[in-house]
């Protein structure tokens, strides 16, 4: 479990093909203090398990599901993606209750930059859309965000500049694909209601 409150942007340091798969190793830099082998680490949002560590770089297993349900396939050496550590028993639950469990891709479809502010308004799956409401949550790369309008077409975003500068939100352009994880709770009433 994690809240969306992004600790550092981490590089991408290697990637290596294996089999349908990939192996990616992040140098994780200070949040690497107390990681070990088989802990949650969420990466743009993706919640991936470490399977090597050296120093403060980590290396995770991505199979065919996570590489074609998710943007971190597409990542090159030297990128950057949102680093968050699992959630501790009686951490602060600061952000909003989120899986790492990726529900789909968005895409930045318009970007409105007001002095230090930007309104992003994105493009997303029906499916997730109606998942979706004014003052609800969202999780976009892993960052946890409050949405300022949504509806059957798009989904729109306040950006505060703390946001813009410390996660990789803010070097989005028009065009580019994002993770999505919709708010938990959305998909259990919709479930309920059998939408």
């Amino acid at each position: 479990m994690f809240t969306g409150l992004v600790e550092a942007k981490v590089p991408l340091i290697e990637t290596l093909i294996e089999g349908t798969g990939k192996r990616m190793g992040f140098d994780l830099g200070t949040v690497c203090d107390g990681v070990r082998i088989g802990d949650s680490i969420a990466l743009n949002g993706c919640c991936l398990t470490v399977v090597a560590i050296q120093e403060t770089q980590c290396w995770f297993e991505l199979g065919a599901e996570t590489l074609a349900r998710t943007s971190l396939g597409r990542l090159d050496v030297s990128d950057f993606a949102n680093c968050e550590r699992a959630l501790k028993v009686g951490d602060r639950l600061g952000g909003h209750y989120v899986t790492g469990h990726i529900d789909g891709q968005g895409i930045l479809d318009r970007r409105v930059d007001e002095g230090e502010w930007s309104y992003f308004y994105f493009k997303a799956p029906l499916s997730l859309l109606r998942q979706m409401a004014s003052k609800g949550s969202i999780t976009v790369d892993g960052v946890s965000l409050t949405l300022v309008d949504a509806n059957d077409e798009f989904f729109s975003v306040a950006l505060i500049p703390h946001t813009l500068s410390n996660t990789t939100l803010g070097g989005l352009q028009v065009g580019d694909q994002v993770n999505l994880e919709t708010d938990i709770l959305a998909k259990y009433v919709q479930r309920a209601f059998g939408k």
